[in-house]
């Protein structure tokens, strides 16, 4: 008997074994960790400083890698968002909406980054933490819509309802985020343009030397690599849980 026993896998090896999800999770959560130290080092000591600043501005100018880490993060969940309403309203399929709700958690959580991000920045340079400028105002606006969805689907206990609800929000929800994009164009606006194009109103703008374009590509997969690590983990929560539910229906 001893021998039976002594030779029988513990628990916790059974559970790592058999869960395909453990090598997947560990290796992206290594990665996410290294990206996101090399973001750090790039963004406060290899990305050169702005000329055109000075004083609390320029130090403050580093915020800006974060900044548009957080946006690439949170435009990653809007647009997995999008894939799994459409993968669930094409197949009807559960894990596509489980797909949806991680992305779209995660995502909001760095559009909150986005706005947090932006204040500390624009305190040194705009004199005010918060102003209604069209890109904060948008902004703001699209991370509302997305706290709308989860607080709404979370008042929904039948599955495929929920999904469905849901997967059609998520669609339309999206709508907000390339108006927040183009609203330095659409608008007058204070807020510089960073990409494909400029504004001759912003202020705190500044040129992207070579350093600094190499440091805005490491934040961006840095940060990229976090949201995949946050979204497969809550992703597998997701199933976890509804594995949860069906059991207890058989159950009882």
């Amino acid at each position: 008997m001893s021998s039976t026993v002594s030779s029988a896998p513990r628990p916790g090896r059974m559970a790592v074994g058999k869960d395909r999800w453990f090598a997947p999770l560990l290796t992206v959560d290594v990665l996410a960790a290294l990206g996101m130290a090399v973001s750090v080092w790039a963004s406060l000591l290899y990305a050169g400083t702005a000329i055109n600043l000075a004083g609390d501005e320029q130090f403050a100018q580093r915020i800006f890698y974060f900044h548009i880490g957080v946006c690439v993060a949170a435009l990653w969940g809007f647009v997995m968002s999008v894939i799994g309403s459409l993968g669930y309203l094409f197949t009807r399929k559960l894990e596509w909406d489980r797909m949806a709700h991680a992305s779209v958690e995660v995502g909001t959580i760095f559009g909150f980054g986005i706005l947090l991000s932006g204040s500390m920045w624009a305190k040194p340079t705009w004199n005010t933490y918060w102003t209604w400028d069209p890109r904060l105002t948008t902004a703001t606006i699209t991370v509302l819509i997305y706290v709308a969805y989860i607080l709404f689907r979370n008042g929904l206990d039948e599955p495929h309802l929920r999904a469905r609800f849901a997967s059609i929000y998520a669609l339309f929800a999206f709508l907000s985020v390339p108006l927040t994009y183009y609203s330095t164009r659409i608008w007058r606006s204070i807020h510089p343009v960073v990409f494909d194009g400029s504004n001759a109103d912003a202020e705190g703008s500044f040129s992207i030397g070579p350093t600094m374009g190499q440091t805005l590509i490491i934040a961006s997969i840095g940060f990229s690599l976090l949201f995949a690590a946050l979204m497969l983990h809550r992703w597998h929560q997701l199933r976890l849980e509804a594995r949860v539910d069906e059991l207890r229906e058989a159950l009882y």
